[in-house]
C-alpha cells in the first residue's frame, strides 16, 4: 500500500506556507529540483495534482487542500509524539513578527524564554507595524506575530494591554509657528491615527514633521527637540520624557496585545507551543 512518509509531507506544507518552490527549497535546504521531484511524488500517490504553477508561484489544487488539512494533523501528532518519547525540546525555525514599540518593550524578556525553553528554534525576526505584519501573516510569510488591536478590536484576544502616551525630548510639547510638531509612524498605524483624532477632538493645531516605519527615525526627531511621538508607554526611552498632561495634550487610549498566527500554522506543534509560550510570558510581564 502506497504511503505519504513524514518527510514528503513537511515539504509539502511547507509549500503550501510559502507558496514558492524556491523559497520551500531553502527552508528545508534542497535544490528545488529536489523539491519538484518529492512533488511529483505525492501527486503519484495522492493520484493527481496537488498544486498548480502560476506566474506568482504555486498554488493548491482542491485536492492540495485536502491534502493539507491532513498533512498539518499528522505532523502535529507525530511532533507531538516523537518530543514526548524522546524528551527532546523543539526543533526548527519560527518566523517571528514584532512592532517597534514592542521590540523595545518585550522582545529581549520574549527571545529569553524562547532560548531557554527550545534551545534548537531558530528565531527569524521581522520588526514591522501591525499593519505589515497583519498582511504577512495572511500571505504567511510570518508564523507568528506580537499585534497591536484598537479599542473594541475583538478580532483577537488580548493577553495584555498598553496606554499609548505623548513623548517628548523635554518637559513641553515641540511647537512652530502656533502648531504642534509630530513624528508619526505610517498613516495606517493605530498611534498615528490615535494622535491626529485626539487632537482633532481637542481642536489642537499640529502638523506631521515626520512619518517613518522605523521609531529609529521618529525618536531621531523627538531627541533633537523638533517633534513630539507616540509610544506604548512600556516602550518610552530612559532619555525621552512623557508629556501627557503637558501643554494641554489629550489623553491616548489604551491598546491590546495579542499574539496571532497565520491561518493554518497554530496546527504545528512548534507554533502552537510557541505561541502559548508568548502568551504567558506577555501575561506575566
Amino acid at each position: 500500500m502506497a504511503h505519504l512518509d513524514i518527510d514528503l509531507l513537511r515539504t509539502f506544507v511547507t509549500i503550501a506556507d510559502t507558496r514558492s518552490l524556491t523559497r520551500t527549497a531553502t527552508e528545508v535546504g534542497r535544490t528545488q529540483s529536489a523539491i519538484s521531484m518529492q512533488v511529483r511524488r505525492i501527486e503519484e500517490i495522492t493520484g493527481g495534482e496537488v498544486l498548480l504553477r502560476t506566474v506568482r508561484g504555486v498554488e493548491l489544487t482542491a485536492r492540495g487542500e485536502t491534502l493539507l488539512r491532513h498533512a498539518r494533523e499528522l505532523l502535529r501528532i507525530h511532533d507531538a509524539a516523537l518530543a514526548e518519547l524522546t524528551g527532546r525540546s523543539l526543533a526548527g525555525a519560527i518566523r517571528l513578527g514584532c512592532p517597534d514599540d514592542y521590540c523595545i518593550a518585550f522582545l529581549p524578556v520574549l527571545l529569553r524564554e524562547i532560548a531557554a525553553r527550545h534551545p534548537r528554534v531558530a528565531v527569524h525576526l521581522v520588526c514591522a507595524p501591525t499593519t505589515h505584519l497583519r498582511r504577512m501573516l495572511r500571505d504567511k510569510r510570518i508564523d507568528l506575530a506580537l499585534i497591536s488591536l484598537a479599542p473594541g478590536d475583538d478580532g483577537e484576544t488580548a493577553v495584555r494591554h498598553e496606554k499609548l502616551v505623548w513623548v517628548g525630548a523635554h518637559a513641553h510639547a515641540a511647537e512652530r509657528d502656533g502648531s504642534l510638531a509630530l513624528a508619526l509612524s505610517e498613516p495606517d498605524t493605530l498611534d498615528h491615527q490615535a494622535a491626529r483624532r485626539a487632537l482633532d477632538g481637542a481642536g489642537i493645531a499640529y502638523h506631521v514633521a515626520c512619518e517613518s516605519a522605523s521609531k529609529d527615525g521618529l525618536l531621531a526627531m523627538v531627541r533633537a527637540g523638533i517633534a513630539i511621538a507616540v509610544l506604548a508607554e512600556g516602550a518610552v526611552p530612559a532619555d525621552l520624557l512623557i508629556l501627557d498632561g503637558e501643554a494641554g495634550l489629550p489623553p491616548l487610549p489604551v491598546l491590546g496585545v495579542a499574539v496571532a498566527s497565520s491561518h493554518g500554522s497554530g496546527d504545528s506543534l512548534l507554533v502552537g507551543s510557541l505561541k502559548a509560550l508568548l502568551v504567558g510570558a506577555l501575561s506575566a510581564a
